[in-house]
């Protein structure tokens, strides 16, 4: 069945940071007696985890941290400590023509729509799946489905980026292309880019010869260049 639809993650994707640099960014503010504290909130409790599944708003959580600014937290953070990876913009201005794209996001409700309204990405999204809106994360299956639905799309329809392995295998269970951005050397028996670039000579190269199985080999000069599409 051809591929008509992009499902897209944001941390380790779009933006070049795969786990973010908050709890670092939260430590600087605070003394460091309250580095425990902290330390508690973020592991023991779970609390971004929680917020990121929809229990508490931004602002919620970033009070219960001992912010007493929140929004200027939240913008501060999302401006200076993370990075729009520089040939998102590029790849999907190419492929909005051929393909349906979605983003498919653990995150903070508040923190996704601020980041994609920042970066100028709601124009390329004709759906955006997050898990603060919809309170259940990948890799649950559950926000696959919700995504699929919503899309009205079958899995065979549809290739998932994600940086995660986890969070591919339950996309490839449910019959959903997977294919691994892979930042963070992680080790995965299926189709690996390590940048839009990659990416997008990959799926030209698909679009080509329909051939879905081949896949990314570091160094290989089989794929054409962003350039040469």
């Amino acid at each position: 069945m051809m591929k008509t639809t992009i499902l897209l993650d944001m941390y380790g994707v779009i933006l070049k940071e795969s786990k973010g640099n908050f709890i670092t960014y939260t430590y600087k503010f605070f003394a460091a007696g309250e580095r425990e504290r902290l330390t508690k909130l973020f592991r023991e409790d779970q609390l971004f985890t929680k917020t990121s599944n929809g229990d508490f708003t931004s602002d919620s959580f970033l009070t219960q941290l001992g912010f007493s600014n929140p929004q200027f937290h939240m913008a501060d953070y999302l401006d200076n400590y993370l990075t729009l990876d520089e040939g998102f913009v590029s790849f999907a201005e190419h492929f909005a023509n051929q393909f349906e794209m979605v983003l498919l996001s653990n995150d903070v409700s508040e923190w996704s729509t601020y980041i994609t309204e920042h970066h100028n990405l709601d124009r390329f999204f004709a759906q955006k799946i997050v898990s603060g809106d919809v309170h259940c994360r990948k890799p649950d299956r559950k926000i696959f489905e919700i995504a699929l639905e919503r899309i009205r799309k079958k899995p065979e329809e549809c290739l998932f980026v994600d940086n995660s392995v986890k969070n591919l295998m339950t996309a490839k269970e449910l019959g959903i292309k997977p294919i691994l951005f892979n930042r963070d050397n992680e080790d995965f028996d299926g189709t690996t880019v390590f940048s839009f670039a990659e990416l997008a000579a990959l799926i030209s190269l698909w679009i080509k010869t329909g051939n879905l199985a081949c896949s990314v080999i570091p160094g290989s000069n089989k794929l054409p260049s962003l350039e040469m599409i």
